[in-house]
């Protein structure tokens, strides 16, 4: 883990580095990707090269490119026969899984649940002055499409995630998709939670192809109205390609975090936690602070954690690459550059964790205290894991059931308001030259036709 002094010159390149890495045109992209995309396309095009090509061929070919790219990409052989996953393969899931699993997974969609009830956003009351009554009513999107990572891991926490705040908004039709592995089996665990949730539209495809299939629509799979849920560099390129075919909850790209502390946290934890999605691969990690001697010790704790991971080459390479400890000369200067940042996870270790809350301005979530690893919010606390990611979060806000609604203004006039606001309507529209909208007023208070208006 490289450790830089704030305000020098080796800090400033390393910054704007990472900046660049990060950025959803040059962001992180492994080794791995590249290889792939020249097995692929044979030849190394650039991620937003690649997505254009997987969604145009979509676009063209429907169900037949996404046969295709899923061969070449997950190694499976689809048809149209083994491409929606069976009830019978969801229900036999449920039974494949641990017991532990099951009992921790209905904990998650309980906690998920009960916090996103609590914040949904209700129709508020109507706007009355007189005759003119203004009103919003909020409506969820009718077909959501949910993508369920499975590319570098199986992450079933995402079905939870997603689903749940989808359905506390009140969406009626949930079609998810997950990449089978290379024998053609999806994720049991994934699969499990779709059962659970009364998930039943399944389907075996992942990454580009298959945000490009629920946004444009094939022969099998009917167009949503939006597409969420989490992925990787090419998932989050291919969203910024459809949308406007459809709706898509947020930008939400690798998975970031940010350590924001002082001499008071204990180099273990903030090295586990920079570990804990270091080992996303692709990912970054950040750690922010005014002591030196925290920075070192931290890369120190990093390099003796990395050997007992089960993803240690993995998360080593986003520790050599994506990783800085940026040293600064106060807590203030480290709350700035943070906000700077706006990672998708911060999480504040000092002695001051409300005070420094306080100056937040930019991040998905905020994990406060050394006792609130970045895990908690992954699982079980009760905000969805799906965050703006590449310092999106200066503008977006993470995943919540209030991504899936939408709102429907009312205007109600009768002749009196209207009478009124008469004047100003047309001055209004006569000043823009526009005089069709000026006559629809006007038309309404014709001599001897006054409240024939309907």
């Amino acid at each position: 883990m490289k450790i830089v002094k704030l305000g020098t010159a080796s800090a400033r390149k390393s910054i704007a580095e990472m900046r660049q890495k990060l950025s959803f045109g040059t962001a992180v992209v492994t080794q791995d990707s590249r290889r792939k995309t020249m097995q692929v396309f044979g030849e190394d095009l650039s991620p937003i090269e690649s997505v254009r090509r997987i969604v145009s061929d979509v676009r063209r070919e429907g169900d037949e490119a996404v046969f295709r790219y899923t061969k070449l990409l997950d190694g499976f052989e689809l048809t149209g026969k083994n491409f929606r996953v069976s009830p019978d393969e969801i229900a036999a899931a449920g039974r494949e899984v641990s017991k532990g699993f099951l009992k921790a997974a209905q904990k998650a969609i309980e906690r998920v649940r009960r916090f996103q009830e609590r914040i949904l956003e209700k129709d508020p009351p109507e706007l009355s002055d007189g005759g003119r009554r203004l009103s919003v009513k909020l409506l969820p999107v009718r077909r959501v499409g949910v993508h369920v990572p499975g590319f570098s891991a199986v992450l079933p926490s995402s079905v939870i995630m997603t689903c749940v705040p989808a359905q506390v908004a009140g969406v009626k039709e949930i079609a998810l998709c997950s990449p089978p592995n290379a024998s053609g089996k999806v994720c049991a665990e994934t699969l499990a939670c779709c059962g659970m949730l009364g998930v039943e539209e399944v389907y075996r495809m992942g990454g580009a192809q298959a945000i490009a299939a629920l946004a444009l629509g094939t022969a099998s799979v009917a167009k949503v109205d939006m597409v969420a849920g989490p992925g990787n560099l090419f998932t989050t390129l291919a969203k910024k390609e459809v949308f406007g075919e459809a709706a898509i909850d947020l930008l939400a790209g690798p998975s970031e975090v940010l350590v924001l502390a002082d001499d008071s946290a204990q180099a273990d934890v903030v090295a586990a936690d920079l570990l804990a999605q270091a080992e996303h691969a692709p990912a970054a990690a950040f750690l922010v602070t005014p002591s030196a001697a925290l920075a070192r010790a931290v890369a120190a704790e990093v390099e003796k954690q990395l050997q007992g991971l089960s993803r240690r080459d993995r998360a080593a390479a986003v520790m050599e690459e994506y990783s800085l400890a940026i040293v600064t000369t106060t807590m203030e200067e480290a709350v700035e550059l943070a906000n700077d940042l706006a990672p998708e996870h911060l999480e504040i270790v000092t002695t001051q964790d409300d005070a420094m809350l306080s100056k937040i301005r930019s991040a998905g979530t905020v994990f406060v205290g050394g006792w609130t690893p970045t895990a908690a919010g992954d699982y079980i606390a009760g905000p969805s894991h799906t965050l703006p990611t590449g310092g999106t979060a200066k503008f977006a806000s993470g995943l919540s059931a209030n991504s899936f609604l939408r709102r429907m203004s009312i205007v109600r006039y009768d002749r009196t308001s209207l009478e009124k606001d008469r004047e100003d309507i047309v001055t209004l529209a006569e000043t823009e030259g526009l005089t069709a909208h000026a006559q629809s007023v006007r038309i309404r208070f014709r001599k001897g036709e006054a409240g024939d208006a309907k």
